[in-house]
C-alpha cells in the first residue's frame, strides 16, 4: 500500500513538471515560426556619381577651365577675299588682270586645350577645294585656270572672358600654314600644268562657346587669315608661263558641336 502511494506521488509530480512546458510550447511556437513576414526585395542602388552622356548632373562641371580638352566638329565656310592680285605673262605684267578664287564649305575638326582658366590653344584641321580663274586686263572675260585643294592648319592662342560660365566669349591670335595639293590645270590657253608654293601668315579670330547639356558645347567662330598665294601655270613644253600673286586673305566662318573630356 505504501509502495503504491509513493508511485502515485511521483506520477503527480512528473505531470506537474511536464504540463507547463507543453503549454508554453503550444503558445509560443506559432508566434515564432508561423506566418513569418517575408522581406521585401531591395532594388539595386544607382552607382554614386553616375551621369549620362546627355545629362547635366550635380557632378557636371559648368563652363570651361584649366585642364579641359575639347574636340569639335564644325561646318566651315572659307571665303577668299582675293585682294591685291597681280598677273605676269612670260615675265611681263598684265595690267588690270587679277585672280578670283571660289568660296567653299567643308567639315572641320578642331582640337582645343585649356592651359589656364582663360587661355587655350587650338588647332584646326580641314581641307577645301577651290576653283581658280583669271579675269580682266589682257585676259578679257573670266578664264578658267584650274582647281586646287588647300590644307590650312591654323594654331590659335585664345583668351576666354568668362571661364566656368555656360556662355564664354573669346578672342585670339595665331598663325596659318597653307599647302596647296591636288592642283589641276584646266588647259585654257594651252596651260596644262598648275603649281603653287607653300605660304602662311598671321590670323585673328573671335567666337563664343555655349554649354548645351552635360559636356556638350555649341561653338561659333570667325577667323580672318592674312595669306598670299604664289602660283604659276605652264604649257607642256614650259615655253609659256603665267605667274600670279594673290592676297587670298580668307575669312573663315565655322559653327559646330564640341565635347569636353
Amino acid at each position: 500500500m505504501k509502495k503504491m502511494r509513493n508511485t502515485a506521488v511521483v506520477a503527480a509530480l512528473g505531470a506537474a513538471v511536464v504540463a507547463p512546458v507543453a503549454g508554453h510550447a503550444q503558445t509560443t511556437a506559432p508566434s515564432t515560426y508561423v506566418n513569418a513576414p517575408l522581406a521585401a526585395p531591395v532594388a539595386p542602388s544607382r552607382p554614386h556619381g553616375h551621369c549620362g552622356i546627355f545629362e547635366t548632373c550635380a557632378s557636371t562641371k559648368i563652363g570651361l577651365g584649366k585642364g579641359d580638352f575639347m574636340i569639335r566638329l564644325s561646318a566651315v565656310g572659307v571665303l577668299p577675299e582675293d585682294r591685291d592680285s597681280k598677273v605676269w605673262l612670260d615675265g611681263k605684267a598684265l595690267p588690270g588682270a587679277r585672280v578670283k578664287t571660289t568660296n567653299q564649305v567643308m567639315p572641320e575638326l578642331t582640337f582645343e586645350y585649356f592651359v589656364t582658366d582663360n587661355i587655350s590653344l587650338d588647332l584646326i584641321a580641314t581641307s577645301t577645294r577651290h576653283e581658280v580663274a583669271g579675269e580682266g586686263g589682257a585676259l578679257g572675260g573670266k578664264t578658267d585656270v584650274g582647281s586646287a585643294w588647300v590644307l590650312p592648319p591654323t594654331v590659335t592662342v585664345a583668351w576666354h572672358f568668362r571661364p566656368h560660365k555656360r556662355l564664354n566669349p573669346y578672342v585670339g591670335v595665331g598663325g596659318t600654314f597653307m599647302w596647296f595639293h591636288n592642283m589641276n590645270a584646266s588647259g585654257a590657253l594651252g596651260l596644262n600644268k598648275l603649281n603653287s608654293g607653300f605660304t602662311g601668315g598671321p590670323s585673328i579670330n573671335a567666337g563664343v562657346d555655349y554649354q548645351l547639356v552635360g559636356n556638350w558645347f555649341f561653338n561659333f567662330d570667325v577667323k580672318q587669315m592674312f595669306v598670299r598665294m604664289h602660283a604659276w601655270a605652264e604649257n607642256d613644253t614650259e615655253t609659256l608661263k603665267v605667274k600670279a600673286h594673290d592676297s587670298l586673305d580668307p575669312t573663315v566662318v565655322s559653327a559646330g558641336i564640341a565635347y569636353r573630356f
